[in-house]
């Protein structure tokens, strides 16, 4: 098989809303109340996926969930909502939530290569910390196991049990010789982040691993920084990224960095580490400009490119830095900046919007792929039926919830995706 780097996007949905959510997310936070614009939301992620294919990369897509989600609002018994009883409406705001399009969280991921049996392993995240997440996995599954039902080539598991959370992808790396070799998985949970919660536990990345039938050997259980945490990198890619032989992180992204680094480079020789320095750019600054959420990608050059938010682009010490790297003729030779802004405001970065895959295409579902001429068909479905503007105050009006449903059902349509609905 011709294994290749495969990155699935999620696509914006059309309940795309600031509903501030995320405990431990600052952008989310921060934003809160504000007005948000799913139809420009969409096209701006599908913008992205289309500088990664003009890059010649393999690109996927991911469908939204369907929102408002049914389930929940009957489970929780908010079929109705007591607009006086702010506890209700949040609620009620979670069943609107389009966080799926953030799939880095979607699920682990474990390529033939590295696994027992020779196939890619996937597991979804079971993403119970937050109540608007955790209503996620049966319905990711079920994508999942469209996307990759080829079983010579993939197994897709279950959530591992909600008695250990689990974010996915978001807190898992992967290093190798390049991607078709066996490769070193490196596991990052928390333990503690002050007044933010620890999302990743560590038997959940074990359980993970276990599933997967990855060689204990080739596997690193590493501990966040709880001062990352606390300062609001809620998963690792907000402060370390890796690709191929290549660890790009911040000093502050690991409890033990020096031990981590040596551990990594004992498991894998040529391994190379690029640590950006706090007293350079701030733990806050990689945080806000969401430096390290970023796409590190191998280009078909065989350079690593790095793709990454215009906010991190328009931050002074980080631009300096990349600037400095890429003259010093560091590993990263690119840097590719791509605008992500609704999604940013919303706390996820490049690296947030894309799940990676190591897998031949020709194994994959078509639909899933994408190429320009599907991104365009796409696009007119975007601009003719997602909400151009939602107020949070909106969510729960009658009217809006036909339109985002509508809006869903043609994309499903357009993706001969009636699996789905």
């Amino acid at each position: 098989m011709a294994l290749v780097e495969i990155n699935f996007d999620g696509l914006v949905g059309p309940s795309h809303n600031y509903a501030g959510l995320s405990l431990g997310n600052l952008a989310s936070a921060n934003n809160a109340g504000e007005v948000s614009y799913p139809r420009a939301a969409a096209l701006q992620g599908l913008g992205k996926m289309r500088h990664n294919i003009a890059l010649g990369l393999t690109q996927g897509l991911f469908a939204p969930l369907p929102r408002p989600n049914p389930v929940l609002l009957r489970a929780l018994g908010l079929e109705r909502t007591d607009e006086s009883d702010a506890a209700q409406r949040r609620l009620r705001a979670a069943a609107w939530s389009a966080s799926a399009m953030w799939t880095a969280n979607a699920a682990t991921v474990s390529p033939a290569p590295d696994t027992a049996d020779g196939r890619c392993h996937l597991t979804a995240a079971n993403l119970v910390t937050m109540p608007h997440r955790s209503q996620e996995w049966p319905d990711t599954v079920r994508q999942l196991r469209l996307a990759f039902a080829n079983s010579a080539a993939f197994a897709v598991h279950d959530a591992v049990p909600a008695c250990f959370g689990d974010e996915g992808a978001a807190n898992h790396m992967r290093m190798c010789a390049s991607h078709e070799a066996p490769g070193l998985e490196i596991f990052v949970y928390g333990t503690t982040g002050g007044a933010f919660p620890a999302r990743q536990h560590e038997q959940a990345s074990r359980a993970v691993a276990r599933l997967h039938g990855l060689d204990p050997e080739r596997c690193l259980f590493v501990e966040q920084s709880p001062e990352a945490i606390a300062a609001g990198a809620f998963h690792n890619d907000v402060v370390a990224v890796a690709n191929e032989r290549v660890l790009f992180t911040h000093e502050k992204a690991f409890a033990e960095p020096e031990e981590t680094y040596a551990a990594i480079q004992a498991r894998l020789p040529e391994a190379e580490v690029v640590v950006v320095p706090a007293s350079v750019v701030s733990l806050q600054d990689a945080i806000r400009s969401y430096l390290f959420n970023a796409q590190l990608l191998t280009l078909p050059t065989g350079e690593m490119g790095l793709v990454i938010p215009l906010e991190a682009w328009e931050t002074p010490s980080v631009r300096g830095w990349l600037e400095a790297h890429v003259a010093s003729n560091g590993p990263i030779r690119k840097v590719l900046p791509v605008d992500v802004r609704q999604s940013m405001a919303n706390g996820g970065g490049p690296a947030c919007l894309r799940l990676r895959v190591v897998a031949d295409p020709a194994t994959v579902d078509p639909r899933f792929l994408l190429d320009e001429g599907k991104i365009e068909r796409i696009e007119t479905v975007v601009a003719r039926t997602w909400p151009e503007q939602i107020d949070p105050a909106d969510l729960g009006r009658e009217s809006l919830a036909r339109e985002v449903i509508v809006a869903r059902a043609a994309l499903l349509d357009v993706l001969a995706l009636s699996e789905l609905a």
